[in-house]
C-alpha cells in the first residue's frame, strides 16, 4: 500500500549527516527511498542547480533551503502528511505540529537497512541485460 506521506529533505543536512559520495549519489538513495515507499519527497539544495525530477522525488535549489522547506511545509501540513528531515532545529521548530520530525542523523540510520536490501538485490541486476537495466534506470528516474 503506497505511503501518503510527503518527504522533505535538507539536502545537505541530509547528505552530511550519511556518507554519501556526492549530491548525486544522495539523490539517487531519496528517489529509492520513497519510490519503494509509494511516497512523494523533495529535497533542497542550498545555493544554485538544475531543479528536476528523479520520479516521485523532485530536487529544487534555493537562496535559502531552510526558508523554501518552511514553506512547503506550511503549504503541504494541512493536506497531506508531512515529514521534514533536517538536523537544523529552527527549520524543525517552524514547519508545524501537524509534521512529523526526523533528524538527519535519525533517517540516515534508519535508511542504511535499505541500502543494504538494495545490495542484496544486486545479483539479479547482475543478470539483466545491460540495454534492459538501462531501460529500468531510465524508468526509475522519471526519464522518458
Amino acid at each position: 500500500m503506497p505511503d501518503p506521506t510527503l518527504y522533505l529533505f535538507d539536502g545537505y543536512n541530509v547528505m552530511h549527516a550519511g556518507e554519501f559520495a556526492d549530491v548525486r549519489e544522495l539523490k539517487d538513495e531519496l528517489a529509492s527511498f520513497v519510490a519503494l515507499r509509494g511516497a512523494r519527497g523533495v529535497v533542497v539544495f542550498d545555493g544554485v542547480g538544475a531543479d528536476e525530477t528523479l520520479g516521485p522525488l523532485e530536487v529544487r535549489y534555493a537562496r535559502n533551503a531552510d526558508a523554501l522547506l518552511e514553506r512547503l511545509a506550511s503549504e503541504h501540513r494541512d493536506l497531506e502528511r508531512v515529514c521534514l528531515v533536517s538536523s537544523d532545529a529552527a527549520v524543525r521548530g517552524t514547519s508545524g505540529q501537524e509534521v512529523t520530525k526526523l533528524t538527519s542523523r535519525t533517517f540516515v540510520r534508519d535508511l542504511e537497512p535499505t541500502r543494504h536490501n538494495e545490495d542484496a538485490r544486486s545479483e539479479i541486476r547482475e543478470r539483466l541485460d545491460p540495454e534492459v537495466r538501462e531501460q529500468l534506470e531510465r524508468l526509475r528516474r522519471g526519464e522518458h
